[in-house]
């Protein structure tokens, strides 16, 4: 492990970064961790100064600015992010250029140490709903992407998760990328019908990644802060973001159109699993994932055991609920009580139970794994055999699968 804290001192006395004062008008702060990214820079900044309301008309420039951090670089990223700033002057856009050492030159220091320097400019404005807003440097958010986190946040919403389109995914990806979208869209809808949720309603997506999250200053401090990882920190935030229950917003009018390259910045993320994908389905291999059965039964039991959280506690009053979602999935009823009397939030108890559910044999062999086109099909038939649900696929996940 290495030393976050004096590395961060270091790196935030440097001269070379950002020292302009955040306009008191300034409610959101992108944050934008650049690589080595030169063939997707300039659309990338066009793309978030050309920022409109939701009647198409541009919204203030002083409204949010943009923090760029430029790191470890071998070719014209920071060259093109300054003629880009000279370019367009009343662009609140800062950027700095930094050298960070190969042991902690990764994804997880430069988006915490952006993520941080924006937390930091809004509380020395009391700002504690300011809102610190990721993308990436192959990224393009859409054109009302701000004004709709705004949006969203207003609605006493903590974190916005954006939809992330990929652009031009290869052939040889593209299939099970494509069935991955879709499968996820119907889990998505399924939890909405069977737990529903009062801040993240249907319709809603099943994202809330680096390249379109956003998060108030009070929601980052209490979950802790993004995780200092080489990669998936951005997946450990958002489970860390659930665990103190914050209020999640996976928002369907916030997108983000990002690369869809083989060769990524990190050792795993979205290109790596294309490569992976690429060769599945060079192999002639599917994906194996959760049946339409254990679906049904997991969200059932989220339901009850969150119906049982908001009851007072009492533990003699709930102790029915608990026992039968036990026996349901096989756990001790003492090792459940207990844990519900000592979490002190819903997300992080419904974690625990989830890592059971996924170290269970028996349950595995209750509810075995399937071809994801199995899955797909017994939900649509799931989806569109229910009247209720008024739900045509015209409509449905397959439309958003780009």
């Amino acid at each position: 492990m290495f030393n976050y804290g004096a590395i961060y001192s270091c790196v935030m006395s440097n001269s070379a970064l950002y020292k302009e004062i955040q306009s008191s008008e300034t409610r959101l702060c992108v944050i934008v961790p650049v690589k080595d990214e030169e063939d997707y820079l300039s659309n990338t900044l066009e793309a978030l100064y050309f920022q409109n309301d939701a009647d198409s008309k541009p919204i203030s420039q002083g409204i949010y600015e943009v923090l760029l951090l430029v790191n470890n670089s071998t070719d014209k990223s920071y060259h093109i992010a300054l003629e880009y700033q000279k370019k367009h002057p009343n662009f609140q856009l800062h950027i700095a250029d930094i050298n960070l050492d190969e042991e902690v030159a990764h994804i997880g220091t430069v988006r915490r140490l952006l993520m941080d320097e924006a937390y930091s400019r809004f509380m020395s404005n009391n700002k504690p709903d300011g809102i610190i807003a990721s993308t990436d440097g192959d990224s393009e958010v859409d054109s009302g992407w701000v004004y709709n986190i705004i949006l969203a946040i207003d609605k006493g919403i903590d974190v916005v998760g954006g939809r992330i389109i990929s652009k031009k995914t290869s052939q040889l990806s593209r299939l099970h990328h494509l069935q991955n979208v879709t499968y996820r869209h119907y889990v998505s809808r399924l939890e909405a019908f069977i737990n529903p949720c009062a801040h993240d309603p249907w319709p809603r997506h099943f994202q809330c990644y680096g390249p379109s999250v956003a998060v108030t200053c009070e929601a980052y401090d209490r979950a802790g802060r993004l995780p200092i990882l080489p990669f998936l920190e951005d997946e450990e935030f958002r489970k860390a973001l659930y665990r103190v229950d914050a209020k999640v917003r996976l928002c369907p009018n916030v997108k983000v159109y990002t690369s869809s390259r083989l060769a990524g910045r990190v050792d795993f993320g979205f290109s790596v699993q294309l490569q992976h994908w690429a060769k599945m389905n060079s192999n002639g291999m599917q994906v194996e994932v959760e049946s339409l059965q254990e679906l049904l039964e997991k969200f059932e039991l989220k339901r009850l055991l969150k119906k049982a959280w908001q009851q007072p506690r009492d533990l003699q009053g709930i102790g029915k609920i608990l026992s039968e979602i036990a026996n349901r999935l096989q756990l001790s009823k003492t090792w459940l009580l207990l844990e519900y009397k000592n979490s002190k939030h819903f997300g992080s108890l419904w974690e625990k139970i989830e890592q059971h559910i996924s170290d269970n044999k028996l349950w595995r062999k209750r509810y075995p794994l399937i071809p994801i086109v199995d899955a797909i099909r017994l939900l649509r038939h799931y989806f569109f055999g229910q009247p209720q649900l008024k739900v045509s696929e015209q409509t449905f996940a397959l439309k958003n699968t780009a």
